[in-house]
């Protein structure tokens, strides 16, 4: 179990550095059109909806240990 809790806690720090880049990349008008900026945003919403959904799994688990 520890190791499943550890794989989600790398891949949720990978999701929030991802996230960083993009929000910095948009930051410093990255973007050179309209459809790139909806393109990061959508992706930065991606991220973040699975990092949800990986916090919510790592949560259950957890709880489910005691």
């Amino acid at each position: 179990m520890y190791e499943i809790l550890k794989a989600t806690a790398l891949v949720i720090n990978n999701i929030d550095e991802k996230v960083k880049q993009l929000e910095e990349h948009l930051g410093s008008k990255g973007a050179k059109t309209y459809d790139e900026y909806c393109e990061m945003c959508g992706e930065i919403k991606g991220l973040l909806t699975s990092r949800k959904f990986l916090t919510d799994l790592t949560k259950n688990m957890e709880n489910s240990d005691e």
